[in-house]
């Protein structure tokens, strides 16, 4: 089993900054896994915002590309999601989740983040 704690969500205003950060223990992760962010906004569906892998390749949705940038501790299993010029839109709940090879199969409880215009 994988334990996620994730921390960092908050209220800021318009163009403003956040930086998440995740932790997963419990179990180990290999080369093929990986660890990502989505998001669930008021009255909408959760949504991928990014992923990285061991090897540090990122994905990103479109709607956060050259905002938002995903990062890893690889021997801590910690990830970091730094975002930048938020916008309204980038209000939801964020959760953090370890990927194994293909499956988003474990779950943080999710942090709130509220951007003001």
């Amino acid at each position: 089993q994988v334990q996620i704690e994730e921390s960092g969500g908050g209220v800021v205003q318009a163009g403003g900054s956040l930086r998440l950060s995740c932790a997963a223990s419990g179990r180990a992760l290999s080369p093929d896994d990986g660890m990502g962010w989505f998001r669930r906004a008021p009255g909408r569906e959760r949504e991928f915002v990014a992923d990285i892998d061991a090897s540090g390749l990122t994905t990103y949705a479109d709607s956060v590309n050259g905002r938002f940038t995903i990062s890893r501790e690889n021997d801590k299993n910690t990830i970091f999601l730094q975002m930048n010029n938020l916008k309204p839109e980038d209000t939801a709940v964020y959760y953090c989740t370890v990927r194994i090879v293909d499956n988003y199969n474990y779950w943080g409880q999710g942090t709130q983040v509220t951007v003001s215009s």
